[in-house]
């Protein structure tokens, strides 16, 4: 179901969105609808616990509880490049 939605935008905003519908053949409405639909979906993903394979991998590996991860990448990175 449809519904109409008011918005507050800067009048040059307007100008250069329609010239850009136009020129897309797409009506203002329909882009801002996908462009919606773009960014709640996104927002989805990113609250993704991952794919099942992801998870499974999560508990393959167990670090040690006093694991300093910045002082390990620090001495990897100074064999590397020093």
């Amino acid at each position: 179901m449809d519904a109409k939605l008011t918005l507050t935008i800067e009048q040059s905003v307007i100008e250069k969105a329609k010239r850009y519908a136009k020129e897309e053949e797409r009506s203002l409405s329909d882009l801002i609808e996908n462009y919606l639909k773009a960014i709640t979906k996104e927002a989805k993903v990113e609250t993704s616990k991952g794919t099942p394979i992801v998870q499974s991998l999560k508990s393959s590996f167990k670090m040690p509880q006093n694991f300093d991860y910045q002082r390990e990448l620090t001495e990897s990175l100074s064999k590397k490049y020093l």
